[in-house]
């Protein structure tokens, strides 16, 4: 409030400059000789008096004087109505709200309560008896801290019994503490941008910023003013439409939300969890999950409501909405494509195909948890299903030269089919050439020479030389090439051989005396 009080006159010029003349605060200040914060204090006391230009004609002087400078109450300040702090404390966490809305929103209700002034006094002296951890001036939805607890938890194989120890990631919300935790493999980056991802989730939506410490999965150079952020990190931050602050390097006030909620977590969730004995990520995942509804909804100690209670009154509605997808987390890496148009992918020691034409040259891998993309130049060439097999191959029959594709489309059954079309004598020559080979493979050339005789001969004589040639017993390509050369297909076929019968002598030996076994009765030994 000024300390002496202006003229009638000046008080209506600094109102007429203001909102008839539209002029700055500063503008006003020079042109009636006064000072800003003068000016400024004119101004709002018009305002809460519900003033406006031009002024009513009928209002004089010291109307004016009693609307502007209206008496200080009389009654006694232990008497006077004090604001829900906690209320206060709550709404000063939403943008654009200060002090000065408050106590404008509380004079309207009570007229008689405190002045401007006392009522900053009392809500700061209120506020220094909080813990340091509700001081801090958070904004609403504005920061999401994250970081991961010094604890690990054991998980057990059940077949190996080997003890494998599980990272836990933590990230909290600056306003309402409202903490979500996960446990991992690694701190690796794949494992650092997914938790982010389930993070997200649980929240339900993304805030502004996001506050990691300087873990070398999200900051590749610390620097106090312009830290190098990982690239993969940044992409993830642009997919959600939020931004990087990290951390100052040997600042832990700059993250203590989430410093706090690793110690929560670290007492209230993994000391319960000690004794227990996990045989997979997903059950200890499980054991969390449920401690962590028990952690958010349990009761302040220093005030009303819970962290779930305070998130859903300020984070949640200040929010930005989780896009349609999730983000899903990619690492490059460049090779080179083999003389088999494969390449070659070291974190799964597996071959993806690519288009052969670009064998010898160096391309850029996009990996993904269950993708592998091809580019060249920026344009995608091939794209698989990321496969976990080792030394397997992944080959799309596109990406193959056309004799290659054509030799990879025989299969059995496709070249007896295709022999087939002849006739069933030489589809049954073909079958019998393929179970004949030690691999069916190595008939399939002599197949090819059926149905190329077939082309120079005609389907007809192939399929009559194909019957002879089973009636011989000798189903061979080069049987059926002598017998078409020879014209042997148009006699007719020999009858078949009569099956002649076992000679039963007093001796002869029989088969079982040259198998080692004894002698049936009857026969002779001799």
């Amino acid at each position: 409030m000024p300390g002496k009080r202006l003229s009638m006159r000046k008080i209506k010029e600094v109102l007429r400059l203001k909102w008839e003349a539209g002029l700055s605060g500063r503008v006003i200040a020079e042109r009636c000789g006064i000072g800003r914060t003068t000016v400024r204090e004119y101004i709002q006391r018009a305002v809460r008096a519900g003033l406006s230009w031009p002024l009513p004609d009928t209002l004089t002087d010291t109307e004016l004087d009693g609307v502007l400078f209206p008496p200080a109450s009389t009654m006694p300040g232990y008497e006077r109505p004090l604001p829900d702090w906690q209320a206060v404390h709550d709404h000063l966490r939403r943008k654009g709200v200060t002090l000065m809305v408050l106590w404008e929103e509380y004079a309207v209700v009570h007229p008689e309560g405190f002045r401007y002034s006392r009522y900053c006094d009392l809500y700061r002296a209120w506020n220094k008896k909080l813990p340091l951890w509700m001081r801090q001036d958070h904004k609403a939805g504005e920061k999401v801290y994250v970081d991961y607890a010094g604890m690990t938890m054991p998980v057990t194989d059940p077949k190996t019994r080997e003890v494998r120890q599980a990272q836990i990631f933590v990230a909290a919300f600056g306003a309402s503490h409202y903490t979500y935790a996960e446990a991992t493999w690694t701190q690796t980056l794949p494992d650092f941008i997914a938790s982010h991802v389930r993070a997200f989730a649980y929240f339900g939506g993304v805030s502004e910023l996001l506050v990691p410490d300087n873990l070398k999965q999200g900051v590749t150079c610390a620097c106090r003013y312009d830290p190098d952020l990982n690239a993969t990190y940044e992409r993830l931050a642009e997919y959600y439409g939020c931004a990087i602050l990290p951390a100052r390097v040997q600042k832990p006030q700059d993250k203590s939300p989430v410093e706090l909620a690793v110690q929560g977590i670290e007492r209230r969730v993994l000391a319960k969890l000690r004794n227990r004995t996990f045989f997979s990520l997903a059950d200890l995942n499980k054991a969390i999950a449920g401690l962590l509804i028990e952690y958010n909804e349990r009761p302040f100690q220093q005030r009303e409501g819970c962290r779930r209670s305070l998130f859903e009154k300020l984070d949640q509605p200040a929010l930005k909405p989780l896009p349609a997808q999730p983000y899903e987390c990619a690492t490059w890496t460049q090779a080179r494509v083999n003389l088999d148009y494969h390449v070659y992918v070291r974190d799964d020691q597996h071959y993806y195909s690519v288009p052969h034409k670009l064998v010898g040259r160096k391309l850029d891998l996009r990996l993904t948890v269950t993708a592998v993309e091809c580019f060249e130049g920026g344009t995608r060439v091939a794209s698989h299903f990321r496969s976990r097999k080792k030394h397997g191959h992944t080959t799309q029959p596109e990406h193959m030269p056309k004799h290659h594709r054509e030799h990879a489309q025989w299969t059995p059954e496709r070249i007896i089919h295709w022999v087939g079309k002849t006739g069933p004598a030489a589809a049954e020559l073909a079958a019998q050439i393929i179970a004949g080979r030690p691999h069916p493979e190595q008939g399939f050339r002599a197949c090819r020479g059926l149905i190329r005789l077939g082309e120079t001969y005609g389907a007809d004589r192939l399929e009559a030389a194909c019957a002879r040639a089973l009636a011989l017993q000798s189903p061979l390509y080069k049987t059926v090439s002598q017998i078409l050369e020879q014209n042997l297909d148009r006699q007719p076929l020999p009858p078949p051989q009569p099956e002649t019968p076992a000679i039963e002598h007093d001796n002869v030996r029989g088969a079982q005396y040259y198998n080692n076994e004894p002698p049936t009765q009857g026969e002779h030994t001799t």
